[in-house]
């Protein structure tokens, strides 16, 4: 059986088609995946981050309202949750800014 040189053009073509599909199928399929798990990742954070919150604020309520007398422990439990939250509220609205003015020189 011989093919003639369109046959074999038009084999071709299908066969680089559905290479085509496939890759671009596989590109769309990686990035759904990729959406996916950055939103399930907000999810957790989200709900690790509510949780904590709850934690803390549940401590305090206990503390304020069997010890409201002990000032002290007063300013522990809600200092030191204060100073934390500070801290990453810091970090996470300082701006850094790389300086890339410098000169290299030659030696190491």
């Amino acid at each position: 059986m011989t093919f003639t040189s369109t046959q074999v053009l038009v084999a071709v073509g299908i066969l680089l088609g559905w290479i085509l599909l496939w890759r671009v199928s596989s590109w769309k399929r990686r990035r759904t995946l990729e959406a996916s798990r950055s939103g399930a990742r907000l999810l957790s954070l989200f709900g690790r981050v509510v949780f904590m919150a709850g934690l803390i604020v549940g401590v305090q309520w206990v503390v304020i309202v069997t010890a409201p007398d002990n000032h002290g422990l007063l300013l522990a439990v809600l200092g030191i949750p204060a100073l934390f939250a500070a801290h990453g509220l810091t970090r996470a609205l300082t701006v850094v800014a790389v300086d890339g003015s410098r000169v290299r020189s030659g030696r190491r």
